[in-house]
């Protein structure tokens, strides 16, 4: 048996959403509560009788902290989060695109308000933090956002470790850079940093679409080839996020 990871995509961007547990009936985690993320939090934990310990963040965009309160708040846990992008906890919309701040003042009327959880605490690079059962590798890699990470567990199934990679790599894809904060730079040295010294049997599940490997990304992916085949050139194309 491997990890227990109930992933579903909330909110308008479809921001993906990942409880994950040792077991049915064990103490688990959640992972990025976007927009709409509460009650499908809920309905995880209540089918599968999880409690929550902890929320672990990706990064500081709105699409992946929306909830981030009221999941903290209902169950008495505190929230990570890399302390580059701590400041978005509280002002989120600092982070955004003016696309994006539209929507934004469209579905709440512009009066909603965000705080920081009551208790907050910072992620480092290549932090081990134990939790629920698990052991999270942190791996800080800018480039989305300056506090970007992405999470690495060993798995004991069909694949030997899992990388929740946020914002970092997609299926085909990688995040954008051109949000406040973005760095294209730091993006292609994450990428040659976190992502190219992963085994190819490592599952990649993303802060957006479909569940992949490194395997599949380094045969499909072009940014990753590129990245691979000259890191530090600049890189072109179609790229996801908030």
């Amino acid at each position: 048996m491997g990890v227990l990871i109930v992933g579903f995509p909330a909110g308008p961007w479809a921001t993906n959403c990942y409880v994950v547990a040792d077991g049915p009936g064990q103490e688990c985690i959640v992972i990025d509560p976007g927009k709409d993320a509460a009650s499908g939090v809920e309905e995880a934990i209540a089918d599968r009788k999880l409690k929550p310990v902890a929320v672990v963040l990706t990064h500081g965009h709105l699409d992946h902290m929306w909830s981030v309160v009221p999941v903290c708040g209902a169950n008495n846990i505190p929230a990570y989060i890399h302390p580059g992008d701590r400041k978005l906890l509280a002002d989120p919309l600092s982070g955004i695109s003016g696309e994006t701040r539209l929507a934004f003042e469209s579905m709440t009327g512009g009066r909603m308000q965000f705080s920081e959880p009551d208790d907050v605490r910072e992620l480092t690079d290549q932090a081990t933090l134990e939790l629920a059962g698990l052991q999270l590798t942190v791996d800080h890699a800018p480039g989305h956002t300056p506090g970007s990470v992405a999470f690495r567990v060993p798995e004991g199934g069909d694949y030997p470790q899992i990388m929740f990679s946020g914002d970092l790599l997609f299926a085909g894809s990688i995040g954008r850079t051109d949000l406040p904060g973005g760095d294209m730079v730091a993006m292609t040295q994450s990428l040659a940093r976190v992502v190219l010294p992963l085994a190819d049997s490592t599952a990649v599940l993303p802060g957006h679409g479909e569940t992949t490997t490194i395997a599949q990304e380094r045969a499909t992916n072009p940014f990753l080839q590129q990245v691979a085949a000259e890191v530090g050139q600049g890189i072109s194309g179609p790229t996801k996020g908030l």
